[in-house]
């Protein structure tokens, strides 16, 4: 190991170290400077603790995307669109990337992660709205998914659920009831709930199933295949039950770059982030802290009412994902 001093182009001194001696893929030796692997675990940490709240704010809004396109697009259409224009965007960026592709049972693997994820998911959720169900409820109803994801984690994963954390997952459903309540006003049809339960159960098993077999597969090439099954679904949907008419507004434009952009790349590339670096229980419980940030966002940008019972539930939310995520630095112990 050699001791050295790194210089910058102009001869100062930009940081010491030392130079470790490795062999490499040749059975040749090469030299890793010590100080720049602290620093790019540094920068690597720092990802992993921010990674949990800007998923959070991304995911939350969602809600700005759908309340700016939908009322200019039908549901399934507005979904098409939205997984079409992915489709291209992530496609011009493997052409000039040229990541490894999957194949066999790979390509299978990201077919089904896409439809349960992106396909029963986004389409539930709009489809319930679409329907009358208020977004509370409809919040209320996917805010299952953290004790749903525990229990069949617990069975199919064998990832050990402690007491503390089904205390947590019990506090979260509990805060997300206090930010809903009093916003879930008017009657819905059976097929809106249907919808939302569509939702939970496709996102639930979509997260078990990236997390048993989308481990090892390129996001790039993944995200292609899983956004181009998506769309295929949500086109032969609008093509079956729906007039496919858009109304080509500054708004839905800009919903829909949003939801591409923000959502569909932002957002959904942190959870599975989370996913492959944490155990399934500690990262579907952040989505209790999806309706608190929805509603605040809402009054923010909309004026939208927040009575003081949904600001005790986003703090009884906060404490119920604290309880699950407690301890974080011990992963391993729960995974």
């Amino acid at each position: 190991m050699r001791h050295v001093m790194v210089p910058d182009s102009l001869g100062r001194v930009l940081c010491t170290g030392a130079l470790q001696r490795e062999p490499d893929a040749g059975n040749k030796f090469r030299y890793t400077h010590t100080a720049m692997l602290g620093q790019t675990r540094s920068f690597t940490d720092f990802a992993i603790f921010s990674a949990p709240a800007v998923f959070v704010v991304l995911w939350a809004s969602g809600f700005v995307g759908a309340k700016l396109g939908l009322p200019y697009a039908e549901p399934m259409t507005f979904l098409a669109i939205r997984m079409g224009a992915v489709v291209i965007v992530i496609g011009v960026i493997a052409f000039i990337t040229r990541p490894s592709w999957p194949s066999g049972m790979a390509v299978v693997h990201s077919i089904v992660t896409g439809l349960f994820v992106h396909g029963c998911y986004l389409g539930g959720v709009f489809f319930s709205i679409d329907h009358k169900l208020p977004a509370g409820l409809s919040a209320l109803v996917v805010s299952l998914q953290p004790v749903l994801t525990s229990t069949l984690a617990n069975r199919l994963l064998g990832e050990r659920v402690v007491l503390r954390q089904w205390l947590g997952l019990a506090l979260g459903i509990a805060g997300v009831y206090l930010v809903v309540h009093g916003r879930t006003e008017g009657a819905a049809p059976f097929i809106a709930w249907l919808g939302a339960t569509v939702a939970l159960i496709g996102m639930t098993i979509g997260t078990l199933y990236q997390k048993r077999f989308g481990g090892g597969i390129d996001w790039r090439s993944g995200f292609f295949v899983q956004y181009a099954a998506a769309c295929v679904l949500f086109t032969i949907l609008a093509f079956a039950f729906e007039t496919r008419q858009v109304q080509w507004t500054g708004e839905f434009v800009i919903a829909v770059a949003w939801l591409v952009f923000a959502l569909s790349f932002g957002a959904v590339w942190l959870l599975y982030f989370l996913i492959r670096r944490q155990a399934a229980t500690r990262v579907v419980s952040l989505f209790y802290l999806t309706p608190p940030f929805t509603a605040l966002m809402a009054w923010v940008m909309f004026g939208e009412t927040l009575a003081p019972l949904a600001i005790a539930g986003m703090g009884v939310c906060v404490a119920g994902v604290a309880l699950v995520n407690w301890r974080l630095g011990q992963v391993s112990k729960d995974t």
